[in-house]
Order: structure tokens, then sequence, then C-alpha cells
């Protein structure tokens, strides 16, 4: 069985209603990122962030995953497939893939503010201020933010390096670490983008599929028949 690694990004999980940060009427528009996305925001002001990312997960629950999360879950019935994830969201587990890494992190976990080895799944609820962990520490979203390493790299490379084919759906191949990946893709590895505004100038071995997620990835379903 033929490995497909699949990395996604916010245009994922778009055509489901989840918000994205980068597109027109981002989130972006209302929140300077530095003070709820990155580290510095953290120390600064952590009520600020614990509404901001009370509220994201509030809007996860109330989503479906869509056509595209459903027929990536579908392809495991011929393919290994295995997903690498910018998205904090969990649609692609509730869609019914088995595999997934999350490079960014997971709204439905909350870790330590001190120890991040301290991981608790909360579900749907808030983590509230002076909510603490087994040793202490106020507890703040399992999410990596600017200026954290990306620990689920190490997971993620290898995946990469032994897929036969990689797919990429919704990113914009702008954001590092993650973007990265695609120089990981062994030669010879059919590499493809579903995107609905692919990046110009993109490396020549890249086929690309100029459609939304769903739509994408069922054109990618029918490429892929040839090459099982």
């Amino acid at each position: 069985m033929k490995k497909l690694v699949v990395l996604t990004g916010a245009g994922m999980s778009a055509e489901s209603g989840i918000r994205t940060f980068r597109d027109s009427n981002g989130l972006w528009e209302e929140y300077d990122v530095m003070e709820v996305a990155s580290i510095e925001g953290w120390h600064k002001n952590p009520e600020l962030m614990l509404r901001f990312y009370n509220e994201r997960r509030k809007q996860m629950f109330s989503c479906q995953p869509n056509k595209g999360h459903l027929l990536l879950a579908a392809l495991e019935k011929e393919f290994e497939v295995c997903i690498i994830t910018q998205n904090i969201d969990n649609l692609h587990e509730q869609a019914g893939s088995t595999k997934v890494v999350h490079l960014h992190g997971e709204l439905s976990k909350a870790r330590s503010s001190a120890d991040p080895t301290l991981i608790y799944a909360i579900g749907n609820r808030d983590i509230l201020m002076g909510e603490k962990c087994a040793k202490g520490s106020q507890l703040r979203p399992f999410i990596v933010w600017f200026g954290e390493e990306v620990p689920a790299m190490a997971e993620a490379v290898p995946l990469v390096e032994s897929a036969d084919i990689l797919c990429i759906i919704g990113t914009s191949l702008n954001v590092y670490p993650a973007a990265g990946l695609l120089h990981y893709a062994p030669n010879g590895c059919p590499v493809f983008l579903i995107d609905p505004n692919p990046p110009k100038d993109l490396p020549r071995r890249i086929q690309v599929i100029a459609k939304g997620a769903g739509e994408g990835v069922e054109e990618l379903a029918n490429k892929l028949i040839i090459l099982i």
C-alpha cells in the first residue's frame, strides 16, 4: 500500500466555516497577531489569550468536517494516509482520519504553562484563569505560538521523507517551518497542490489542482487511481 502524506493548512478547514487568519475578513483584521499568537502575548496578557482560544474552541465544536476531510479519510481504504496539519481544529479526526500529526497544537487540549509535557484533554470547555496543572502552573492552550519551537516537526519530517505521494492542501507555503517540509519529499515523489489561488513561481514538480478542498480532493482521488 502506497504512503500518501497530506499537508493541510487553513484552506482545508475554511469550507467547514473555520475562520482563517490571513484571508480577507480573517482574524488578523480583528487582532494583533503578537497579542494572541505569540509567547510574548501570553506573558503580557494571558486573560486575552485564554478568551481568544476559548472562542476558537467554541467555533470549532460548532463546525463539521467538509467533503475534503471525509474524502481524505476514505482514501485510507486504498493508501496509507498520514496527515500533517497546521490546523488546530479536530476536523480530520472527526472525519475518521486515523493518523494525524498536529504541527501547531490542538484546541481540544490544554497544557501546563511551565511543563510542556503535561497535556490534558479538555473537550469543548473553556480554560479558566487560575486553573492550574498538577504542578501548580497556569493551564494554557495546547498551541504552538510564534516564538516557540515546533516539536511535532520531528515526527513530520520522517513521514514526508518516506512518502510515495505528497499532497498539500490549502496552505500558502509561506509559513515556516511547515513550508520547508516540501523539501523533504523524495526525488520522483509526485507532489500535488490543492488550492483555488495557488502561489506563483511554484517548483515545476508540483502538480496544481486549482480548486477548493472538497472538489480538489475529489479530483486528487481520481488522479491517484492510476498510481495505485
